[in-house]
C-alpha cells in the first residue's frame, strides 16, 4: 500500500482511499504536506489539523467548479465538485465522533457530490428508502437504459465510509457496464443515517435489507428475481447476515470478510490489528449506540455468521485480502466452509503480487471493484440461463 505518512496507517488508509476514489495525487499531496509531522505523533493527534488542510484544497477546488460553471464548462465543473467532495469525506471520516462540526463537514459532502452527479452523472440520484418510521438515505443508479428492468445490486457500507465514498469509488459505473443498477445506503451506523438521523447500528441486518427489497420491488425499471446484496469492510457480516435470512436476495458478496466481527474487538482491544479509523472506540460506540466499551463488548459477542452463512442458498462470493491488517484472512476462509448450502460459493484472495491485498482491495481497488462487478453480472447471467431466461 502507498504509505504516504510512514508508520501511520490510519492515515495512509485515508489517502489510499482518496487516490482510488477519484482524488488526483497533485492535490492530495498539496492536502498532506502540511501536515507530514503530525502524522509521526499517531492517528488520533491532529485529527483536526487533518480537517482542515483537506478542507483547504476542497475549497480551492470548489471556488474553481463555481467558475467553471459560470464559464458553461460544466464537464469540468463536475469533476472539480466531485473531487472537492472526496475530500472532504474522507478527511470528515477521520474526525471524533466527539467532533461538534462533523456533521457539517458531512453534509458539504454530500452537497458537493449532488452538484458533481447534477453535472455528469445525472442516473445518480439521492433517494429515501422507508425504513421503519423513517428512511434510510441512499443514491440509486439507474441501468435500464433501455425501457426493460435491470437487476440490481444493493450496496453496504462497514463502519466508518459513506454512500458517498461508495459513489466515489465508481462501484455503480462498473456494474452500469453490465448492465446492473445499484442501491448504495447508508445502512443505520453509517453515513447520513447515523449523522444526520441518529440511526445506530443492529445485529438482525435482515430488517433493513427487507426495507431496501420492498423499495426496489416498488419500481418498474428493477428485475426484483435479480436483487443482489454486497458489502464492504463491516458490511462482510451485514450483507451475508441479510441474505442469510431475507431470501428475496438472489446473491450475496462479502467485500472483504467479517466473519467474527465481535472477536475482532476483543483483538483489538489487545492491539492486534489496525484500526479503521482515529479514535477508535469513540467511533465504535458511536455506530452502534453503545454506553461504554465494556457493554460494547459484551454486546459484540452476538455480531458474527457462526451459524448464519449455513443458511445461505444463494451465490456467495468472499473477496478479501491476504494481507488484510485488520480482518484476518483466516475469518474469509470460515465463511467459505461454513456457506455449505450456496449453489455457487466462490473464496477470491487478493495476493501481494496482484495488489488489493489490504482492507477491501484499497490498495487496488479498482481491480476489486472489476473483479466484483464481472462476478455479479456472470453470476445473474448464471441465473437467468437456469430459468431459460437467456436473450
Amino acid at each position: 500500500m502507498f504509505e504516504y505518512f510512514p508508520g501511520n496507517y490510519v492515515w495512509n488508509l485515508g489517502v489510499v482511499a482518496a487516490l482510488n476514489s477519484g482524488g488526483l495525487i497533485d492535490e492530495v499531496d498539496r492536502a498532506c504536506r502540511p501536515i507530514r509531522e503530525l502524522a509521526a505523533q499517531g492517528s488520533d493527534v491532529g485529527t483536526g489539523e487533518f480537517m482542515a488542510a483537506w478542507r483547504a484544497v476542497a475549497d480551492r477546488l470548489e471556488h474553481q467548479a463555481a467558475q467553471s460553471e459560470k464559464a458553461g464548462h460544466l464537464r469540468t465543473a463536475g469533476q472539480e465538485y466531485f473531487r472537492a467532495s472526496v475530500y472532504v469525506a474522507q478527511a470528515e471520516r477521520m474526525q471524533s465522533a466527539k467532533d461538534p462540526s462533523r456533521n457539517a463537514e458531512y453534509q458539504r459532502s454530500v452537497d458537493l457530490l449532488l452538484k458533481a452527479c447534477a453535472l455528469i452523472d445525472p442516473a445518480t440520484t439521492k433517494v429515501a428508502v422507508p425504513y421503519e418510521n423513517t428512511t434510510l438515505p441512499a443514491y440509486f443508479h439507474n441501468a435500464a437504459t433501455d425501457g426493460r428492468p435491470a437487476p440490481v445490486l444493493i450496496m453496504w457500507n462497514g463502519l466508518d465510509s459513506t454512500k458517498e465514498m461508495m459513489v466515489g469509488a465508481g462501484v455503480h459505473r462498473e456494474l452500469a457496464a453490465h448492465g446492473i443498477s445499484t442501491l448504495m445506503v447508508d445502512c443505520p451506523g453509517s453515513g447520513e443515517a447515523l449523522r444526520l438521523q441518529g440511526l445506530t447500528a443492529r445485529i438482525d441486518t435482515e430488517v433493513w435489507a427487507a426495507a431496501c427489497v420492498d423499495w426496489l420491488e416498488a419500481r418498474d425499471d428493477v428485475r426484483a428475481d435479480r436483487i443482489g446484496v454486497a458489502g464492504w469492510s463491516l458490511g462482510g457480516y451485514y450483507a451475508p447476515r441479510a441474505a442469510a435470512f431475507e431470501k428475496r436476495l438472489a446473491l450475496c458478496v462479502a467485500w472483504g470478510a467479517n466473519h467474527n466481527w465481535g472477536e475482532v474487538q476483543k483483538r483489538r482491544l489487545d492491539r492486534e490489528g489496525e484500526n479503521p479509523v482515529p479514535h477508535y472506540w469513540d467511533h465504535v460506540l458511536w455506530v452502534w449506540g453503545q454506553p461504554d466499551v465494556d457493554t460494547f463488548i459484551d454486546f459484540a459477542a452476538d455480531i458474527h455468521l457462526d451459524g448464519v452463512v449455513e443458511k445461505l442458498t444463494v451465490p456467495f462470493l468472499i473477496a478479501h485480502g491476504e494481507n488484510d491488517r485488520q480482518i484476518p484472512v483466516a475469518y474469509a476462509r470460515r465463511s467459505y466452509e461454513q456457506a455449505t448450502h450456496s449453489p455457487k460459493r466462490e473464496l477470491r484472495i487478493f495476493t501481494p503480487d496482484e495488489g488489493a491485498t489490504e482492507h477491501i482491495g484499497l490498495d487496488h481497488l479498482p481491480y476489486v471493484t472489476g473483479f466484483i462487478a464481472n462476478w455479479i453480472s456472470d453470476t445473474f447471467a448464471e441465473l437467468d440461463a437456469k430459468q431459460g431466461l437467456a436473450g
